[in-house]
């Protein structure tokens, strides 16, 4: 497998990091109407599928191509129509392009917030740091969407609530949550026949009598009072959530079912594409299909400084696409894009004008976090829209511009979660889930 780096070198691999303790609730409202009624209880059974383009895509490339900029702004890719009058996608989105008519664009979300570390991390999370970071930081300041989602959803039964393949994301962990609301990290390449999920297994020599005997002894041993065990961030407790998260994996048949990928027809496998980026998408539909309420698809090597057009969009862009587009129709055609938010983004877009530097042999573009774009599908969202605009050089967007807490924002809310809920760290201090709680009204419905 491809290990992808960004410009500051960094690898693309698991960091789960540990948080501190678990939450203790705010009361929940209705966001929309003061008071839980229908719509929140239909929210409770929705999932999010967040297609993670790690390092920042083009938006010139992507969904907001600019024909009539100059040439150094426009690029080499032509816009081409969509099944939405009107709407135009840069040329190699050709399979995102022919399901147009059910999804959303946002061409508007921007920020200010212009490296990986921080970029990643406002994204994710809806939270800008609260102190300047490196590019290639790993950041962790408040809860992500992931994470939050597990600790307020829950698990389906046998299942962990929060997944991410085949990495964790930079910004993806619980913070203050705790351990037990990290994402459980599904690593390899599901299109191999060899594919295995880790803790999914027996391990040889061990027969499940020996895990029960196992088991039982460990029980017996959690059962004494230790010293710490009323202080926040024990690190043991954090162990024994992961170990009893593992044991319940061997155990459960509803896992055994969602990961067997090999009950795929093949007609499914092969609209998805035969290679790890497809069948990690087709498992992602799987774990929804299963009841998980939050996947994230990390797809890493998406910082084109250099070779944006060859490299970047006429293989890896085309990838995308292909993926993509098969996973919100293979969802609509299954009746579960109803109930299923598909995302997909990074965490800022490219510089308007492209850049050939001393030292790059091809163009590229650089981090640019005043324009952006996100697609969005499912989940009740509007079909075929077009949300905001940036100005006539992809400079910065203009017109319904919002921020990464809007979008956040829209994302709990078509869970069910309140975005305006206060929650508590381990050592009692208050925070809001997000700070800007009103969501993007043209995804609303």
């Amino acid at each position: 497998m491809a290990i992808h780096r960004n410009c500051e070198g960094m690898e693309r691999r698991d960091c789960l990091k540990l948080g501190l303790g678990g939450i203790l609730g705010g009361s929940f409202v209705s966001a929309l109407g003061g008071r839980l009624n229908a719509e929140t209880a239909a929210a409770k059974k929705t999932s999010c599928i967040l297609v993670w383009l790690d390092g920042g895509p083009s938006h010139f490339e992507t969904f907001d191509p600019k024909p009539d900029a100059p040439a150094e702004i426009r690029g080499e890719f032509h816009p081409i129509e969509t099944k939405v009058p009107g709407l135009f996608f840069s040329e190699y989105m050709t399979k995102l392009a022919d399901v147009a008519d059910k999804l959303t664009i946002v061409r508007s979300v921007k920020h200010d917030q212009n490296n990986h570390g921080a970029g990643n991390h406002y994204m994710m999370t809806g939270a800008p740091t609260r102190i300047p970071v490196g590019c290639g930081a790993f950041v962790s300041f408040h809860p992500s969407m992931g994470s939050v989602v597990s600790a307020e959803r829950g698990a389906p039964p046998g299942l962990p609530p929060y997944f991410s393949l085949p990495s964790m994301t930079r910004s993806g962990g619980p913070n203050f949550l705790g351990a037990r609301h990290a994402p459980f990290v599904v690593g390899g390449d599901p299109s191999k026949e060899s594919f295995k999920v880790r803790d999914v297994t027996i391990p040889k020599g061990l027969a499940d009598g020996r895990v029960t005997s196992r088991r039982e002894l460990r029980q017996s041993l959690d059962s004494m009072v230790r010293f710490n065990d009323q202080a926040a961030g024990d690190p043991v407790l954090g162990v024994d959530e992961n170990y009893q998260q593992a044991v319940s994996l061997i155990t459960s048949p509803e896992a055994l079912k969602a990961f067997d990928i090999q009950q795929e027809s093949d007609a499914t496998r092969d609209l998805y594409g035969r290679h790890a980026h497809g069948h990690q998408a087709l498992l992602a539909r799987r774990l929804v299909e299963a009841g998980v309420p939050f996947v994230t698809l990390n797809n890493g090597g998406w910082d084109h400084h250099s070779d944006i057009f060859a490299a970047g969009f006429k293989k890896k862009g085309s990838e995308m696409d292909s993926v993509v587009a098969a996973l919100i129709k293979d969802l609509d055609e299954r009746g579960l894009l109803d109930t299923t938010l598909v995302i997909v983004m990074g965490e800022f877009g490219r510089t308007p004008k492209i850049t050939t530097l001393s030292d790059r042999n091809t163009p590229g573009r650089d981090h640019w976090s005043s324009a952006m774009s996100v697609l969005v599908a499912g989940c009740k969202t509007p079909r075929g829209q077009v949300v905001g605009a940036t100005d006539r050089n992809g400079y910065s967007a203009i017109e319904n511009v919002y921020a990464p807490e809007n979008l956040v924002s829209s994302v709990y809310l078509k869970l069910g979660i309140n975005p305006d809920k206060i929650l508590y760290t381990p050592a009692g201090r208050p925070t809001h889930l997000v700070s800007d709680s009103r969501p993007i009204a043209e995804l609303m419905g």
